[in-house]
């Protein structure tokens, strides 16, 4: 099952919000607030949240204005006072803290929230706390992937916090199988995507298949756009890992011989 687009209309007015927030996030602390008034005023699905949410906390924390600097975590862990401002907020701070890679904070924060907003959660929301699980290694983090995988209806989004979390959590039995699992989906079927391609790279390599992960590894530096230097900082690193695997698996068999290709 994959998600459903939305209209080319719909579709506008979500620019038109991403465009709106994007440049109050350059100019005050009040972006979030200005993110979820303008979610809210058009009833946005927790789909088009966590798109929103996650593009522009990216934006905003490669400027020194993330969201971790001007929300509060108990916005984060209490009910808020409407339901899609509360989810704008929780959002943005989880989505902060993930690409901060601060797994215990954020697992922390759901152990805070009660009951009711816990049975609430959106998809997204619930990804992001398997991201925590799964960044830290713990095998519950992949019982709660499974559930998530269920009802998140293939959105992208949700799938790349998840793939997001294997690649983190390198203790995870079965790690770059599943990761693998995760880009066989038809959402990522097709798509030129330079992080997918990373995350597939780094599951080839674990398995050794080293050929195969420097094809990809390559193919995912030709995709990626100019001036992603960060990125591209890490796909030269996941290129660097692959080149030298063959020569630490040499060394690791006692008969020194060499892996194969």
């Amino acid at each position: 099952m994959t998600s459903a687009s939305p209209s080319p209309e719909r579709s506008a007015v979500l620019e038109q919000v991403r465009a709106t927030a994007a440049t109050a996030a350059a100019s005050g602390d009040a972006w979030p607030d200005d993110l979820a008034g303008l979610l809210t005023e058009i009833h946005a699905t927790w789909q088009e949240s966590a798109e929103a949410c996650a593009d522009l906390a990216w934006q905003a924390r490669a400027t020194a204005g993330s969201a971790l600097l001007v929300l509060r975590p108990e916005q984060i862990t209490s009910p808020g006072p409407d339901p899609v401002t509360a989810r704008t907020y929780r959002h943005l701070y989880l989505v902060g803290l993930r690409y901060d890679f601060r797994c215990p904070s954020i697992e922390v924060l759901f152990h805070r929230m009660p009951p009711t907003v816990v049975h609430r959660l959106d998809a997204y929301s619930r990804a992001l706390w398997a991201f925590a699980l799964l960044g830290q290694s713990r095998t519950d983090g992949l019982v709660l992937m499974d559930e998530v995988l269920a009802e998140a209806g293939g959105h992208p989004k949700t799938l790349q916090v998840l793939l997001h979390g294997l690649w983190l959590g390198h203790r995870l039995p079965g790690r770059e199988e599943r990761m693998l699992q995760l880009l066989g989906l038809p959402s990522f079927a097709g798509r030129t995507d330079p992080i997918a391609l990373f995350g597939k790279a780094a599951s080839l390599r674990g398995l050794g298949n080293y050929r195969k992960a420097l094809d990809v590894i390559d193919q995912a530096l030709g995709l990626l756009p100019p001036g992603h230097t960060h990125v591209h900082a890490d796909l030269v690193h996941e290129r660097s890992l692959i080149t030298a695997a063959p020569d630490w698996a040499r060394l690791a068999q006692p008969s020194g011989a060499s892996p194969q290709w």
